[in-house]
């Protein structure tokens, strides 16, 4: 392992310290195996002066819930640092380095959960834990640590556990999480993104029928999969129409473009920079993008039936109605005399949801990106995906949640295709300035 970058600073070094014996603990999930990497985040964090609890639905992959409380009981908001230490898989022959080696080369810290996201825990952790040591102490409310296991399967043993089991463990007024923060270039504008909202999902199947036969007379039968072939070309033309929101509207603002002309806002992003288009015009309206199809079970038989799997991301504020609407508009009504006829059905639906896009949390987090990159701001940008922020906005509906992990260096462009990939990695400046966020964040909240 190489020297420690040396304008990190002491909380810097703390952060990277964790950070590589974090990663050190193999937590792919499955099987997650995540009970001895949160014992030495529960070990940092005690030693701080953390109250720390380690609570699972199984033995081996408990969440960790740590609290410092504002010592004379004055109540105030409870400000949540939450994270997650599980990761996907990672195939070292991939990799230019050991993805479980933590190693720091060329100024990067190296490892699979670098990004997403052993290094926002790692950061969280130092900042609360220096504060914790230097006698630090809320002056109202709580400053709460959760770390959960297995958002990456979706969050039945972690944060949606931990929110419906015991709510009282982790209830909290403001929570920070993954999703947002890596800077990015527009218009000449530097902007960091604040995750305020999540999309839901709303998967269908669509369905073609035939008559079976034997693959040897192709006219013997009606083949089934031959009747999908117009769902996917019509699949492959085009995303239904936006049906922009509050957030992507409010983005567009921040940016310097003109959520009225929405149609050439969009159109001006996409000739800017198509990569910025791709991760950012998901946020306004509804998404489908086929990931599966089944048919006949033997090679030698003509399909009675076709199966096809569509993942649709719906915005918050936006269900069912409008994915209809999407589907009539992209793929036309479900049976015509004009093409063969398909059916849909429904297989998963889970609702979008958000925090205010405006908030003294928004503030606090815009005043201090401001005081740190002079001419920078915030926007707000909602994920396509989702994080265990849900689960906790579901469980307390008042609190107000946001995905924000600033990084200052290594810009979105650069961080994005890094995640869940190989050579994922972080700029070890980064780490040191998501760390420096955590620790004012928690001051200017909690006094």
């Amino acid at each position: 392992m190489s020297a420690r970058t040396p304008e990190i600073g002491e909380l810097g070094a703390e952060a990277e310290e964790l950070l590589a014996g974090l990663i050190r603990f193999n937590t792919v999930n499955p099987p997650g195996n995540e009970r001895p990497a949160q014992q030495y985040l529960a070990d940092h964090l005690a030693r701080a002066g953390f109250e720390c609890e380690l609570l699972g639905a199984e033995e081996g992959r408990p969440n960790l819930i740590a609290r410092l409380r504002a010592e004379d009981g004055r109540d105030g908001p409870t400000l949540c640092y939450l994270g997650h230490v599980d990761t996907v898989l990672a195939d070292p022959a991939d990799w230019t380095h050991d993805p479980w080696s933590g190693d720091v080369v060329d100024g990067f810290l190296w490892g699979r959960g670098s990004l997403d996201m052993k290094s926002q825990v790692a950061a969280e952790i130092a900042a609360a834990a220096s504060l914790a040591r230097s006698g630090w102490r809320p002056a109202r409310g709580e400053l709460l640590i959760v770390a959960v296991v297995d958002e990456e399967t979706g969050g039945s043993l972690g944060a949606q556990w931990i929110t419906e089991t015991h709510p009282e463990k982790v209830r909290c007024d403001l929570l920070v999480n993954e999703g947002g923060g890596a800077v990015f270039e527009y218009g000449g504008r530097r902007c960091y993104g604040v995750c305020c909202a999540e999309k839901g999902v709303f998967r269908f199947t669509v369905t073609t029928d035939g008559v079976a036969g034997h693959a040897s007379m192709p006219s013997m039968g009606e083949n089934a999969l031959l009747k999908m072939g117009p769902v996917l070309e019509r699949l492959a033309a085009r995303q239904p129409s936006h049906l922009p929101t509050e957030e992507p509207l409010a983005f567009l603002r921040g940016i310097g473009e003109d959520p009225e002309d929405l149609d050439g806002s969009l159109e001006r992003l996409r000739d800017a920079d198509p990569r910025l288009a791709t991760m950012f015009e998901p946020m306004f309206g509804v998404t489908f993008t086929p990931t599966r199809i089944r048919a006949s079970e033997k090679i030698n038989v003509i399909p009675n039936r076709a199966e096809l799997k569509v993942d649709c991301r719906v915005p918050p504020g936006l269900g069912e109605e409008e994915v209809r609407r999407g589907i009539a508009e992209v793929l036309g009504p479900e049976s015509t005399d004009t093409h063969p006829p398909w059916r849909i059905d429904f297989t998963e639906r889970v609702v979008g949801n958000r925090s205010p896009v405006r908030s003294e949390l928004m503030d606090t987090i815009s005043a201090w990106i401001a005081e740190q990159d002079p001419g920078a701001e915030v926007v707000p940008v909602v994920l396509p995906g989702f994080t265990d922020s849900r689960h906790f906005r579901l469980a307390f509906p008042e609190c107000v949640a946001y995905g924000f992990f600033p990084h200052r260096h290594q810009t979105l462009l650069q961080t994005a295709p890094l995640i869940h990939g190989a050579d994922e990695r972080i700029d070890v400046r980064d780490l040191a300035f998501a760390t420096e966020l955590f620790r004012d964040l928690a001051v200017r909240v909690l006094g």
